[in-house]
């Protein structure tokens, strides 16, 4: 798929993989990490995005890349929506907010725009 040999490669999945170390570092801090049930879900969400993106690579199509490409966009959603949560409960200051917000916004803007590549693939084999 465009050049690509493996999923560490692709530009969206480091991007997100950076992003999960935010939310653990975070999420691992003062009243986050006693706060389980959002600690937990938005460590879920961050590695979601990584693993949907390396699953998907790894299918035989671009409609099941697409697939997976479009759950973990979704992912990247969630994150940003926790994000709002950790704000509101003082878990994450303005400054990590807005930086991971940030980091968040642009993985989805890019899942995006892969999204749509893989669409216009149609039936083509990802890799040979």
């Amino acid at each position: 798929m465009a050049g690509f040999q493996r999923f560490e490669e692709i530009e969206a999945w480091q991007m997100a993989r950076e992003l999960t170390r935010m939310v653990y570092a975070q999420s691992g801090k003062g009243e986050f990490k006693s706060d389980f049930a959002l600690r937990d879900q938005i460590r879920k969400a961050a590695v979601s995005i990584m693993s949907n993106i390396a699953e998907g690579f790894e299918r035989v199509s671009p409609r099941e890349f697409a697939y997976h490409v479009g759950v973990a966009k979704g992912s990247a959603g969630e994150v940003r929506a926790q994000l709002y949560v950790a704000l509101d409960q003082g878990y994450v200051n303005d400054e990590m907010f807005a930086r991971m917000q940030d980091r968040a916004g642009r993985t989805g803007k890019m899942l995006h725009r892969l999204g749509e590549y893989l669409a216009r693939q149609g039936s083509k084999k990802v890799k040979g």
